[in-house]
């Protein structure tokens, strides 16, 4: 339709979600380690691990606030600095703006997205429709096959980008629109196996899990 719901307010944190997973699977940022205290994922500290921009404005523009914050912030801080629902008015330079506006451009630009007008009953909107869907299509049917043919009942042996997809769609609400497609049998084979993923502790996965704890950070900061 190229706009998204009205009525999804999370969509922005799960956005903010994404660049936090993004920079640390790039390497650039990480959670500070497990200590012989051990503190709970929602109190460990996000780090820089490398200022080396990443080409990418968005997360280059994440990049230069996580380090020139004065003392580290946990993730769930950080979700709330990026979108800007922090308590804190000192912190509000932290905020992250126009990102879906950014994202949608840069869509544009790679031929994915086109750009359009739309009336909406008082006013007009610049919407972007999809105008290339072979991409959509490839990454639902990547999540679909994920629950599905692919399943391997193992979060851990799972494609670390196909799980953080799924953390971050169903983060975003907007999870159940990828099964919609599919068998009344499937869909249900899909839901259920998505829900038992989803409703694994953070905490048990994370200390499990290699190169992909702040997946699992994101995933407790959205269920708290």
């Amino acid at each position: 339709q190229g706009y998204t719901s009205f009525w999804n307010d999370c969509i922005s944190s799960g956005l903010r979600g994404g660049i936090l997973i993004e920079l640390a699977l790039r390497g650039r940022i990480r959670l500070e380690p497990l200590s012989i205290r051990k503190k709970r994922l929602l109190e460990r500290k996000v780090l820089l691990k490398s200022d080396v921009p990443t080409g990418d404005v968005l997360l280059d523009e994440t990049l230069r606030h996580i380090k020139a914050t004065e003392s580290a912030e946990t993730v769930q801080t950080w979700i709330e600095l990026l979108t800007g629902e922090t308590w804190n008015p000192f912190k509000l330079q932290y905020q992250l703006r126009n990102v879906r506006e950014r994202i949608a451009k840069a869509l544009v630009e790679k031929g994915i997205l086109t750009t359009e007008k739309q009336n909406f009953l008082l006013f007009d909107m610049t919407t972007h429709p999809v105008s290339n869907a072979t991409e959509k299509q490839r990454l639902v049917k990547k999540l679909q096959e994920s629950m599905l043919e692919r399943w391997v009942n193992d979060p851990h042996r799972m494609d670390r980008r196909t799980l953080a997809l799924l953390v971050l769609a169903h983060s975003s609400d907007v999870l159940e629109n990828v099964f919609t497609s599919l068998a009344d049998d499937k869909y249900d084979v899909a839901m259920n196996r998505t829900k038992d993923l989803l409703d694994m502790d953070p905490e048990v996965e994370a200390a499990k899990a290699r190169g992909a704890e702040m997946i699992w950070a994101v995933l407790a900061a959205f269920n708290k």
